[in-house]
């Protein structure tokens, strides 16, 4: 099984971005890939999840209208997209399969003028 991520991204404040995570190695749809980020001396927060079989999603309060999790099932990839980004978003986000010890790599997003 592996989780592979997009690479570092740097932005502005204001200014979106999108993570993306391809999967391979089990049956891609029958598993939630779940979000979490960390930020500089900060404990891991999680995100929200999606259900790559039909695309549903699930967003912790905290990131309510602001983040949105996509699917294409024709690539095994999910993606993260991040909106209105401010300093406070600077981190490493991680995408996993839920319920089992399988992690991506990590992306660095940096959001700094």
């Amino acid at each position: 099984v592996q989780l592979v991520q997009s690479g570092a991204e740097l932005r502005n404040p204001g200014a979106s971005v999108k993570v993306s995570c391809k999967a391979s190695g089990y049956t891609f749809t029958s598993y939630y890939i779940e979000w979490v980020r960390q930020a500089p001396g900060q404990g891991l927060e999680w995100m929200g999840r999606i259900d790559p079989e039909d695309g549903g999603t699930a967003y912790a309060q905290k990131f309510q209208g602001r983040v949105a999790f996509t699917v294409d099932t024709s690539r095994s990839t999910v993606y993260v997209e991040l909106k209105s980004l401010r300093s406070e978003d600077t981190a490493v986000y991680y995408c996993y399969r839920g319920g089992f010890g399988d992690w991506g790599q990590g992306t660095q997003v940096t959001v700094s003028s």
